[in-house]
């Protein structure tokens, strides 16, 4: 008699059926197109980061004897306190790409505490570490997860720390034992539940290469169409893994292609807000808040509920609001109509991770939310604040009833400029860009990796106190007459029925009735007020401000290479008419029609 197959997650499985030749085909051209974009390194690589991790935890037994040798605890304690290194995220999960962080965390006994990571391990890091070894580290103890960035020969490393409250951390203990959560702050909670969070996860999924085959291909389509990234609205990259991980469940025996093929459908058409969950929800006598939406009356609120599967439960989907669930399914759509054809031979693996087409195609009207400082390292903490909110100004817009759709892009453009005086910074806050340093590129906020940016970013105001850039702080290296910006773009989608006639010179648009005009000058005004309010703005260093422009008069360098910016539609009367004005408008502006 043939054994019961087991199931794999909350419901049985859909098919069991192995793979086809055709199918076993589709997965290697899946592999070989993923091998072309870059998606896997080189062995060499991977070798030299595995040593690395070697490193790191001789390191990591080498403070904690540090500590306890300062705290002049006995040579037994001492001898057996341990210490371990623990990785999570997309490298525990086997999907990385060449030059993503290594998210690891450090765990320590209960004699060893945060104030001592920050204040002994950055010295041990460099006495343990080879000369020249290390070509970063900013230690950043008061964010929301605090975490020392580190650079080792090339390699980034995002060094968490959290203790357990036993005397021992042997090398081989098990941090998905729940017993382990006794006696943690929310601290020390959120940094283990990283590691467990991806541990249990590998648990989860029938074969970890068809897993981690599928997810890098959807993680890279993510990136692609812009549909990626937390703080903004989107799944992050352990949010992502967990919707894989559940069609893996359902299709145990199935190769990473047709998971893929399966994704775009399934998570497509789910039943939100139906939570994803790859196990049932687990009891335990420490009574952490868990999520449930008949308990908790804000869990009701989450629209696509992705429930981590490590004690205690969590949503690691809470800002998705109705926009991007909207355009989260309409790309989910999509790629489903490319997957079929591709099932048929009709197009390639490569015509799934074309780019998106926000600033070519998308939209005629944006709105540019402008973050500005005067100095490097204020600006980092500045432009990590007003990421963390301007998720909730797009939230007001969408309230707006002549808005069908405002899309906040998943990054920022970070600029650096030059100017002399205050009217130069306020042509510079209008969206100027004739100031900007000739040494100086354009960048990305996920290609920047500030880490004082990303821990204000992934904790808000009060998580950790905003470096003003006084110049007294030694990693602070603002030029002479510098001012930095960090823009953000929401794209805007009229409602139906709303036929452009003239940009208002204030708000934007205007209806056919001339009477009538969208006008978001309240929200955007309310929310730039309120930012203005809070404890990190400082007056005279820090600065705010939001345009509006169309599709024609965005900056050159939100275009990659080979893209085209919009051209504005030609006149089809040939009467003249006086020249207009430009473009581009700042809400607080005066003089409207």
């Amino acid at each position: 008699m043939e054994a019961p197959q087991r199931q794999w997650g909350t419901t049985p499985s859909i098919s069991w059926t192995p793979p086809t030749d055709k199918e076993i085909s589709q997965n290697e051209e899946l592999t070989d197109e993923l091998k072309r974009q870059g998606q896997y390194e080189s062995p060499t690589e991977t070798k030299k980061k595995q040593a690395l991790l070697v490193q790191l935890q001789k390191i990591a037994v080498e403070f904690v004897k540090h500590v306890c040798r300062k705290n002049n605890l006995p040579q037994s304690l001492i001898d057996s306190a341990g210490g371990k290194i623990c990785t999570y995220g997309s490298y525990r999960l086997g999907a990385y790409a060449p030059g993503s962080d290594i998210d690891t965390l450090v765990v320590a006994p209960r004699h060893v505490t945060r104030d001592d990571f920050f204040e002994h391990m950055p010295s041990i890091l460099e006495r343990m570490l080879p000369p020249g070894a290390i070509e970063d580290m900013k230690p950043v103890p008061e964010a929301y997860v605090p975490i020392i960035k580190l650079v080792i020969s090339g390699t980034d490393f995002d060094l968490n720390f959290t203790r357990l409250a036993i005397s021992s951390v042997p090398f081989e203990l098990d941090i998905k034992n729940t017993d382990l959560l006794r006696g943690l702050d929310d601290r020390e909670l959120r940094a283990l539940n990283g590691p467990r969070v991806a541990d249990e996860l590998m648990q989860l999924v029938p074969q970890k290469i068809t897993f981690r085959t599928a997810l890098r291909a959807i993680k890279l389509w993510a990136q692609r169409r812009a549909v990626y990234g937390n703080i903004v609205g989107f799944p992050g990259g352990v949010a992502w893994g967990m919707l894989v991980a559940r069609v893996c469940q359902l299709y145990p025996q199935a190769t990473g292609s047709v998971i893929v093929m399966k994704f775009f459908r399934i998570i497509g058409r789910w039943n939100w807000p139906q939570p994803i969950l790859l196990k049932e929800a687990e009891d335990h006598p420490i009574q952490a808040r868990v999520w449930n939406p008949r308990i908790y009356p804000t869990d009701k609120y989450h629209l696509m509920p992705i429930i981590t599967p490590a004690y205690p439960a969590m949503c690691a989907t809470h800002n998705i609001g109705p926009t991007t669930k909207r355009i989260i399914i309409h790309e989910l759509e999509r790629g489903g109509d490319i997957t079929d054809k591709i099932s048929f031979g009709k197009l390639q693996w490569k015509d799934l991770f074309t780019k998106h087409t926000f600033f070519t195609r998308d939209y005629k009207y944006y709105l540019s939310i402008i973050s500005g400082s005067t100095t490097k390292d204020a600006q980092a903490s500045w432009s990590g604040f007003i990421e963390s909110k301007v998720r909730l100004l797009v939230q007001s817009l969408e309230s707006q009833g002549s808005i069908a759709v405002a899309r906040l892009f998943n990054k920022g453009f970070a600029r650096e400029h030059r100017c002399k005086d205050e009217h130069e910074i306020t042509a510079i806050l209008q969206g100027e860009l004739q100031y900007q340093a000739t040494n100086s590129k354009t960048e990305t906020t996920d290609t920047i990796k500030d880490p004082f940016h990303n821990a204000v970013a992934q904790g808000g105001a009060d998580a950790i106190a905003m470096t003003n850039g006084n110049g007294e702080t030694a990693h602070d290296k603002s030029e002479p007459n510098a001012f930095y910006t960090t823009t953000y773009y929401v794209g805007i989608e009229l409602a139906q029925g709303l036929v452009h006639t003239k940009h208002c010179p204030l708000y934007g648009l205007h209806y056919t009735d001339s009477t009538k005009k969208l006008d978001v000058s309240e929200q955007s005004r309310d929310w730039k007020d309120q930012q203005c309010r809070s404890a990190g703005f400082e007056e005279g260093r820090n600065f705010l401000n939001i345009t509006a422009t169309r599709s024609y008069d965005l900056p050159l360098d939100v275009f990659a290479p080979g893209e085209e910016r919009p051209m504005r539609a030609k006149k089809k009367t040939a009467t003249k008419k006086a020249p207009a004005p430009s473009q581009k408008r700042s809400i607080d502006a005066s003089g409207t029609e």
